[in-house]
């Protein structure tokens, strides 16, 4: 059998779930070929979106994304609802609703509601991501189990991707500006709408977007270099945490520091990983809760269930807004639906199921990945009885200064004790995004760290 039959016969199970990424280690699954990848650009947008229209036209075709946009502004400010889904009516929609979004309506039947808006497909991307895209859609495979990649080159592996491990790779390796450093708030909200503020400054970069250059010998296995540093409130002060984010995390795992502003210490830290606790959340997330996903994927089976139009939260430009305090937006239970905006749009739909013989708090998730810029939209969380737990929704804008989608703020919905956790709030910071930073590798060092703290 020739290696191009196997794969596609390797590629049909999976789609069939006959064949989990449990089941494959040491198995490379095939791109596709370059026939396929010519649709890139034609019937596919440049990343793989449907380029045309929904039948009856209420989700638009692409064409090219928002251009003409200003920041800080909101580009459809004069535009009001075409409905609202409230609890009295949600049964009209609930074949474009997720569990998760069913159950808030449920939880909060007096207060919670989706505003539905018009919807615009505004999401777009650099010319080197779009040619990035279509070189990786016909050389990068899966390696080991799912849990690598071959022959990658920076972002979206998997333009069309073929299972769902390769939908959950694009999230993951998604293109966010290159390099960018972000001041924002994170809240812990409680049951009765009380919550703290906690002052983060985070900055991701790229290898490729070093000024001294991406090497070889640091970077082969290296997705990207991050660090989150504590501003407020005062007793955490000064607190840093530092990952290096490797690509292959089976191979090579994630390296993460943690500096202790209280013990002047830098300690390795081996729990920022999987279900350890997130950094500076309060209790209230996991690590791998940060941006709706990350990290390794190999303790689930991750299984393609297809696409479907959904309502998810989309050009989110009001809730991103100057003119809005925290208080204006934080309410018991759930965001201010006042502020909020919902658009119908394509979805990928994929579910992953923790592997007989590994632990994890999460048994169970569905996940909702936007198909024009692999972010995941909404997140259904079970625990291991098998109920709804928690419920993630990612609030999505554009970034004219970065040419990139990027979130508003990221909740997190604990259904069992009526909290949320918002993660990415920019309203009252002076700057919020800093796209194109200037950093080098030695600014991602354990000493670096010790010295950003002490400032």
């Amino acid at each position: 059998m020739t290696m191009f039959k196997k794969n596609k016969i390797v590629k049909a199970l999976f789609m069939s779930g006959l064949l989990t990424a449990g089941s494959i280690a040491g198995t490379a699954l095939a791109a596709v070929s370059e026939s396929e990848a010519a649709k890139l650009g034609q019937e596919l947008t440049w990343v793989g979106a449907e380029k045309a229209a929904n039948a009856d036209g209420s989700i638009p075709a692409w064409d090219g994304g928002i251009k003409n946009l200003t920041e800080g502004t909101d580009p459809f400010a004069g535009e009001q609802p075409l409905f609202t889904i409230t609890a009295q009516n949600m049964a009209q929609y609930k074949d474009k609703l997720s569990a998760g979004q069913i159950a808030l309506f449920e939880k909060y039947p007096d207060t919670y509601k989706m505003p539905v808006y018009q919807s615009h497909r505004t999401a777009y991307f650099p010319q080197k991501v779009y040619d990035l895209a279509k070189k990786n859609a016909i050389q990068t495979e899966l390696a080991e189990g799912g849990n690598g990649l071959v022959n990658f080159d920076e972002t979206i592996p998997f333009a069309i991707p073929q299972n769902g491990l390769e939908v959950i790779w694009n999230h993951i390796t998604r293109y966010r500006g290159g390099s960018v450093e972000r001041t924002m708030a994170v809240a812990p909200v409680h049951q009765n709408g009380d919550f703290t503020t906690y002052r983060i400054q985070d900055k991701l970069v790229w290898p490729h977007y070093l000024t001294d250059g991406y090497k070889e010998d640091k970077d082969s296995n290296m997705l990207f270099y991050f660090t989150m540093k504590v501003l407020a409130p005062a007793r955490l002060t000064g607190n840093v945490l530092l990952v290096h984010e490797t690509l292959n995390q089976v191979k090579e795992a994630r390296k993460s520091w943690v500096y202790n502003a209280g013990q002047r210490r830098v300690r390795r830290a081996p729990q920022v990983s999987y279900d350890g606790p997130g950094f500076a959340a309060d209790g209230q997330r996991t690590s791998d809760n940060f941006d709706m996903f990350n990290g390794a994927p190999d303790k689930y089976d991750w299984k393609l269930i297809g696409k479907q139009e959904m309502y998810i939260p989309y050009n989110a430009f009001k809730l991103a807004s100057k003119d809005l305090t925290y208080k204006d937006i934080l309410m018991p239970g759930h965001l201010n639906p006042e502020n909020t905006r919902y658009e119908l749009h394509r979805v990928w739909v994929i579910e992953a199921d923790l592997k007989d013989g590994e632990r994890h708090i999460y048994a169970k998730r569905r996940m909702y990945i936007d198909e024009d810029s692999w972010q995941a939209a909404v997140v259904d969380h079970y625990d291991g009885r098998g109920e709804l737990w928690r419920v993630a929704e990612a609030h999505k804008v554009q970034y004219k200064s970065g040419d990139a989608p990027w979130y508003a703020m990221e909740t997190l919905h604990d259904l069992q004790s009526g909290r949320y956790l918002t993660t990415g709030m920019t309203n009252e910071e002076s700057v919020g995004l800093d796209f194109g930073i200037k950093a080098k590798h030695s600014d991602f060092t354990p000493a670096a760290i010790r010295r950003e703290g002490k400032r």
